[in-house]
């Protein structure tokens, strides 16, 4: 089995931009001393900042003696865990069975076309970053993307690309209407 390098161009730079890591201590804290600990706080981590930052990992390093190749281990290995920032809106498209057949590659197509990324990526102003998913769990309303917590199903290219434009002009007028609905 031949494995194919990865060019550095698609290698993830680590994040350096500065952080508050004061606001990690009540985490350190909670699981200070628990068995087992790291996923716990990668996942808390990632909730405090929405991503993992750099600088994290070397506290939880410098504080708990967590080792940084086995942290960047599971960060890389599990999906769920993110090194760089998101944006303002986390776009999942459904590509699960139902979805699937009621394809939803094209409007998920149309979607990455229309905001000029590739899948999990964020676009250029921040604003929203798109990934694919095995299923969201709202099979009756395929095809399904959600925006945060909210559902938008039985979607077409059109439908899914008004509700991205309405977000964007939201945002534009000083609104952050997460729904998408004017």
């Amino acid at each position: 089995m031949r494995i194919d390098r990865i060019p550095q161009s698609k290698v993830e730079k680590l994040d350096t931009s500065p952080v508050d890591l004061t606001l990690m201590e009540p985490l350190i804290e909670k699981h200070r001393h628990k068995k087992g600990n790291m996923i716990p706080l990668l996942q808390g981590t990632q909730e405090i900042y929405g991503y993992i930052p750099h600088a994290a990992f070397l506290k939880l390093n410098s504080e708990l003696g967590l080792e940084l190749n086995e942290m960047y281990g599971v960060a890389t290995f599990y999906a769920q865990f993110r090194l760089q920032p998101v944006g303002k809106y986390m776009i999942k498209m459904c590509h699960g069975t139902a979805c699937h057949v009621q394809n939803v590659s094209t409007i998920t197509d149309a979607l990455l076309d229309h905001l000029e990324i590739n899948d999990g990526e964020t676009t250029g102003d921040g604003l929203f970053t798109l990934e694919t998913v095995a299923c969201v769990g709202c099979c009756s309303l395929a095809p399904v993307m959600m925006i945060d917590d909210d559902t938008h199903g039985k979607l077409s290219p059109k439908s899914a690309l008004k509700v991205i434009r309405n977000i964007r002009r939201s945002n534009e007028n000083g609104n952050s209407n997460k729904t998408g609905q004017t």
